[in-house]
C-alpha cells in the first residue's frame, strides 16, 4: 500500500485510467474482428469504416500508439481487396 497521500491518489486515477483504456481496446479489437469476420467483402467495407475511425479516435488520445492504429488500419484494407478479388 502507498504511504503518501499523492501515491494513494496515483493509485486511484491509474485504476480509473486502466479501465477506460481497457474499454477502448476492446472495441477496437472487436472492430477489427467484425472486418475480418464479414461475410463478403461490401459489408466488410462498411464495418472497416467504422474500425478505421474507433483505431484514430484511439490512436488520437494516447491510448494506442499511432503506428498500432496504421498497421491494422493496412492490413484491414489488404484482407478487403483479398475478398474482392476472390469474389
Amino acid at each position: 500500500m502507498p504511504n503518501h497521500v499523492s501515491s494513494e491518489k496515483r493509485v486511484r486515477q491509474d485504476k480509473k485510467r486502466q479501465a477506460y483504456n481497457r474499454f477502448y481496446k476492446v472495441m477496437a479489437k472487436r472492430a477489427i474482428k467484425d472486418v475480418t469476420s464479414a461475410p463478403n467483402a461490401s459489408e466488410a467495407e462498411q464495418k472497416f469504416r467504422r474500425a478505421a475511425q474507433i483505431l484514430d479516435r484511439i490512436a488520437d488520445r494516447g491510448i494506442v500508439h499511432k503506428n498500432y492504429a496504421a498497421n491494422h488500419k493496412s492490413k484491414l484494407a489488404t484482407h478487403i481487396q483479398k475478398m474482392k478479388k476472390a469474389a
